[in-house]
């Protein structure tokens, strides 16, 4: 079965293709939605489409290992959900099953960040209408608009000690995932070498101080993102809303 099977000799993937650039368009077009219909979104009858899509997420990111499993493609050094996009993609899900603020907090960050650059220049084989296509967009897809989704429709703002938590669930993963590296010979996060293709990598100087150019670089960016999505009005998120007076 071609659409699921692992040659991707008749599904070779091109950057900036038509189905790329669709993919992009819908990105966009996905976010304005979310913007505009934010109020609607308010509505306590989307708890249902939460759990839902915390369901599909759960269901194709299972079959994406299935899929590597029958096709002989799965081991440790590079299957297990490691990776920044992968870690997102569980914070995704326990974010709308919990609605947890402090999961929102380090996910604005890592799904904005890491996702948005997959999607505009994707690590990926597979083109349309492969499995692995719709695997890998729709999961970078939805760790984008989730977020947005709990900041401009459930009023979650980050704040600077949002920057701070990131700083330390970093800090706290990064040993572990490089222990973890060391076991399987892996190379999750890209902790133990660089890439073998050209990457934002190659300008951040040699192995090992290039992971210290990079945590520079995302807490940079983080700032960034909390300038632009921080709290500028005195209004409650619908958490806070909802909590008892003391």
């Amino acid at each position: 079965m071609g659409w699921f099977g692992r040659s991707f000799k008749n599904y070779d993937f091109e950057m900036f293709s038509a189905s790329h650039f669709i993919i992009i368009a819908l990105l966009f077009i996905g976010a304005v939605n979310i913007f505009i219909f934010r109020d609607k979104l308010k509505s306590d009858k989307t708890r249902k489409w939460e759990i839902g899509t915390a369901i599909s997420l759960i269901l194709i990111e299972a079959t994406y290992h299935f899929w590597m499993i029958i096709n002989d493609s799965w081991d440790v050094s590079h299957a297990i959900p490691l990776e920044l996009c992968s870690i997102s993609l569980i914070l995704n899900i326990v974010l709308l099953l919990t609605r947890k603020k402090l999961i929102y907090e380090i996910l604005l960050f890592t799904a904005l960040l890491g996702a948005s650059q997959a999607i505009f220049t994707p690590f990926l084989n597979y083109d349309f209408p492969h499995f692995r296509f719709f695997h890998f967009f729709y999961t970078h897809l939805m760790s984008i608009w989730v977020p947005l989704y709990f900041t401009w429709a459930k009023g979650y703002r980050p704040t600077i000690w949002s920057v701070l938590k990131l700083f330390i669930f970093l800090n706290v993963l990064m040993p572990i995932i490089m222990i973890i590296n060391k076991l399987v010979r892996g190379n999750y996060m890209f902790l133990s070498y660089k890439p073998d293709s050209a990457s934002l990598l190659d300008v951040l100087g040699p192995y090992p101080w290039y992971i210290l150019s990079l945590e520079g670089l995302l807490i940079t960016l983080s700032l960034m993102v909390w300038l632009l999505f921080r709290k500028k009005t005195g209004r409650k998120t619908e958490v806070e809303r909802n909590l008892p007076i003391a």
